[in-house]
């Protein structure tokens, strides 16, 4: 498996390259890193226009800091590779931000990771919103990394029997080892959570329960630990409120869920979850 990580020399751009090395996959992925300097995006704080005459000194200056950041960047991703043992090159790239990291996103890449948040404004890397633009516009699966990487051995896998949904589970049982080796050996839970809005048909409830009981039961064949939960209320809300309460390590959704008859929306719930989670999020495509 092939993963992409977005790094701008943030301490949330250093957590998406050590994510990786967190997850128990089942085969050791080949990472790139990905560091872009925007230099057309570049603008004195006091300015509306790119460029104004009596700035060329100010701009210069700061594209060559740019790229000094970029080297020294890439130098200490490097050593960060070297050192955890980690395979992967680390590459620089100049344009803008998003629209970069979506072409090295479409060489061949299973996983985007990128950080929720970056440098700030002045440093135009902005990787706040560059990781909401790829949720949207990535042609593989995003996680958005929130938090220091720590051990995944805590899953929430939100389900609406979508196809998006199969394939959020295909990824866990394909890339995912259950019982990962370490000193704990601690091994991988899986919380199956489906979010139905209220409604007065009892039959329906019952569908959910046999829709996580389904779900359930592939994960618990793939030798992973299995919790459910069937929920009513907002989806977005619900799934949140799971993942504080289970204090899970990653939630995994799919890009998009049902259509609107089929009130699971998880398109526009994904993309809540992942601007509200306090842990890291994978959604798959």
């Amino acid at each position: 498996m092939k993963i992409l990580a977005a790094t701008d020399g943030s301490k949330h751009g250093r957590w998406a390259v050590e994510w990786t090395a967190q997850v128990p996959f089942t085969v050791k992925p080949t990472l790139r890193v990905l560091h872009v300097v925007d230099i057309a995006g570049l603008r004195a704080p006091f300015m509306i226009q790119p460029l104004i005459a009596g700035t060329e000194r100010y701009l210069q200056g700061e594209i060559k800091r740019l790229e000094k950041d970029a080297k020294a960047a890439k130098k200490e991703t490097e050593s960060m590779l070297k050192a955890s043992g980690m395979k992967g090159t680390v590459v620089l790239d100049r344009g803008g931000v998003t629209t970069t990291i979506i072409k090295h996103a479409k060489r061949g890449v299973h996983v985007l990771s990128i950080g929720s948040r970056g440098l700030d404004a002045l440093d135009r890397f902005m990787l706040g919103s560059a990781s909401n633009y790829a949720i949207h516009h990535a042609p593989c699966s995003v996680v958005v990394v929130k938090e220091a990487p720590k051990p995944v051995r805590r899953i929430l896998l939100a389900v609406d029997g979508s196809s998006e949904s199969d394939k959020a589970v295909r990824f866990l049982l394909r890339h995912v080892n259950p019982s990962p080796d370490g000193p704990d050996r601690e091994p991988v839970l899986v919380t199956v959570i489906h979010v139905m809005p209220f409604l007065k048909y009892p039959e329906l409830r019952q569908a959910g329960k046999l829709l996580v009981q389904r779900y359930g039961e592939k994960v618990a064949k793939a030798g992973f630990q299995v919790g459910e939960a069937m929920k009513l209320g907002k989806p977005a809300d619900e799934i949140l409120q799971e993942a504080k309460r289970q204090k899970v390590d990653l939630i995994v959704t799919g890009a998009k869920g049902l259509g609107a008859f089929g009130r699971a929306l998880l398109g526009s719930v994904s993309t809540r979850v992942v601007q509200h989670a306090a842990c890291s999020v994978l959604v798959v495509r």
